[in-house]
């Protein structure tokens, strides 16, 4: 019996692919350069990302099933394709991709060259090319795979019969693995012995080291990737990052990829789930509830705070937090939605939240995608103390309002009130003290710092692409730094004031239809900054074609785009049919002129006619 392959659709849209062009080469191919020609015959995926992004990631472990099914017949590429300036590093690249595990080709794209060819427009964004070279679909964000499997499976089945497709191994070349006692660490935690517990997170373990914070005393975790409790031998993590002491003196580890919240007794090595069920959380799902049962999405820190297990949530831009008390998890604050925006906890926008640290008073949290070092209150209420948005960012001391940061992953409270801040893509430890409103640069040339701990009148930071721990002597003068202020490289999309149609494309899969049982299945929120860029079409609704009115005297801003469309399988006879949110949010730089566009079309899914 063979199985039933979905017929090819007559009118699917092709569009010739444009070449691919990256400044920096190709990695994982063993030294080869390719162009499209090369691949022709094959189904092509391209992966626009780059490696700050959370969602970026997400695709890139959305895409490991279909990439081993398909393996004989599908080549993704990954287009790397920088937001900030240390992104367009080529070894900071290279660093990435074995971070992250990335086990495909991937073109260095480092002034975006083959992402103006393709008009990508938020990162992740996937385009599929067919065996003849031919564009025949792109989706924005995440969660789309079932969606291009299925389409997959369609072109598979097409160009075999055409003759069309070329079966075989792909292009990708494994590098080979570096012999280092820790690989691309995250996070460490200084245990009561004087020991240092580090999560050694591309090798998918715990490690515990001497106080020299060099010689291992022990690892946790089978070193493979998966989610399993059990002893220290047997359980298994998925890139884990934050760390953080519980009043039982046990270890609360932020599982990244696992979507898990894991506990790990420190006498015998035990690890147990206390959160988490190994799924990440989408929209529509439970915000609250006992910890098993409840989704989580890409734990990237802990810390008590409070009494609770606070969380920095990177993968939907929330603080979470776990009452180990009770056993349950809720959201603490934020929307979802990605910026930067203070007030009460329930109203605040962070962008990836990766590193925090408890005071009696603050939580203070590294704010990554914002360059932003920020506060809770006791009382719930958000505020930002250096940051200003997703766009800038750069290595400058002085006053708060005017200091910037560039990508921090961590924060660590210092005896005196102030704080350091692990300033990752300044390669820079940097501090802030609250009592002056100052910000200040502690040292230099620590590689990608990920996190630091206090010892003594030392601070040991991890040096994340160092693979290791480095003790420094907290300085008394600050390091003088030539000021640096940057803008992320995307050029602004040129459009006309006044009045602008604003089309998101959304085209349901193969199959699939909008979902409309329970009311309307697509949402649309805009926003603008600054605010006054848009005198008409700001707010949320249903429809994803919105008439904006955009302010004359205004010449330049970044409009934010949020849009949703749920779609389930179209079958009658499936009582409780497949259903997929498709969700994306685009922060769209655009500069008016009198010669611009009227129309800015935003593919989520499909292509734009």
């Amino acid at each position: 019996m063979t199985d039933s392959v979905p017929a090819p659709s007559p009118r699917r849209a092709r569009v010739r692919a444009p070449e691919l062009i990256g400044k920096g080469g190709w990695l994982n191919t063993g030294g080869m350069q390719y162009s499209l020609a090369d691949l022709r015959g094959r189904i092509v995926i391209l992966d626009f990302w780059t490696f700050c992004c959370i969602n970026c990631l997400h695709v890139l472990d959305e895409l490991r099933e279909l990439e081993e099914k398909h393996r004989d017949t599908v080549v993704v590429i990954g287009v790397h394709s920088p937001k900030f300036v240390h992104e367009a590093d080529h070894a900071a690249v290279v660093d990435a991709v074995e971070r992250y595990g990335v086990e495909h080709p991937v073109l260095d794209d480092p002034e975006l060259a083959t992402w103006k060819q393709y008009a990508v427009r938020a990162w992740p964004t996937l385009v599929v090319v067919d065996p003849e070279g031919y564009v025949v679909a792109q989706h924005a964000g995440e969660g789309h795979v079932h969606a291009i499997e299925r389409l997959v499976t369609e072109l598979e089945a097409e160009h075999a019969a055409k003759g069309t497709l070329r079966r075989g191994d792909g292009p990708y070349v494994a590098p080979e693995p570096e012999p280092t006692v820790l690989r691309f660490p995250g996070k460490t935690l200084l245990l009561p012995g004087g020991t240092f517990l580090v999560s050694d997170t591309t090798r998918h373990q715990l490690v515990e080291l001497a106080e020299d914070g060099e010689s291992v005393v022990r690892r946790i975790g089978s070193g493979e990737r998966g989610l399993a409790d059990g002893s220290a031998d047997a359980a298994s993590f998925n890139e884990p990052q934050g760390l953080a002491l519980l009043e039982d003196g046990s270890v609360v580890v932020a599982d990244t990829v696992n979507h898990a919240l894991r506990r790990l007794d420190l006498t015998s090595g035990e690890v147990t789930t206390l959160a988490g069920t190994g799924r990440q959380w989408m929209q529509g799902d439970p915000k609250s509830g006992p910890g098993r049962e409840v989704n989580l999405s890409s734990p990237w820190d802990v810390a008590l705070f409070a009494g609770r297990v606070w969380i920095a949530m990177a993968g939907v831009h929330q603080l979470w937090a776990y009452d180990p008390a009770e056993g349950t998890v809720a959201v603490a604050a934020g929307t979802t939605n990605e910026g930067l925006v203070d007030g009460p906890a329930g109203e605040a926008w962070f962008a990836q939240p990766s590193g925090l640290a408890a005071t009696p008073d603050r939580l203070w949290l590294a704010d990554s995608e914002t360059s932003a070092l920020r506060w809770v209150d006791l009382d719930g209420t958000v505020h930002t103390a250096v940051g200003t948005g997703l766009f800038d960012f750069g290595h400058r001391d002085g006053p708060a309002d005017q200091a910037l940061f560039q990508h921090p992953l961590g924060v660590t409270a210092l005896p005196d009130g102030s704080v350091a801040v692990s300033d990752t893509y300044n390669h820079a430890l940097r501090r802030y003290d609250p009592a002056t409103g100052e910000v200040t640069t502690l040292a230099t040339d620590v590689r990608e710092p990920s996190d630091a701990v206090l010892v003594g009148d030392d601070i040991v930071v991890v040096e994340s692409a160092r693979h290791r721990l480095t003790r420094l002597r907290l300085p008394e003068e600050a390091v003088r730094v030539e000021a640096v202020a940057h803008r992320t490289q995307r050029a602004a999309t040129e459009v006309a004031p006044g009045r602008l149609q604003l089309d998101v494309i959304f085209q349901a899969p193969a199959g699939q239809k909008l979902d409309t049982r329970y009311g309307p299945s697509t949402r649309l929120l805009v926003s603008s900054t600054p605010p006054e860029l848009l005198t008409h079409g700001e707010g949320a609704g249903t429809d994803l074609s919105r008439a904006l009115e955009l302010n004359p005297a205004v010449p330049e801003g970044v409009l934010h785009v949020s849009a949703m469309a749920a779609s389930c399988d179209d079958d009658p006879a499936n009582e409780y049919p497949a259903c997929h949110v498709h969700q994306q949010d685009w922060g769209v730089p655009v500069r008016l002129t009198g010669t611009g566009t009227d129309r800015l079309p935003l593919v989520l899914a499909g292509l734009d006619a």
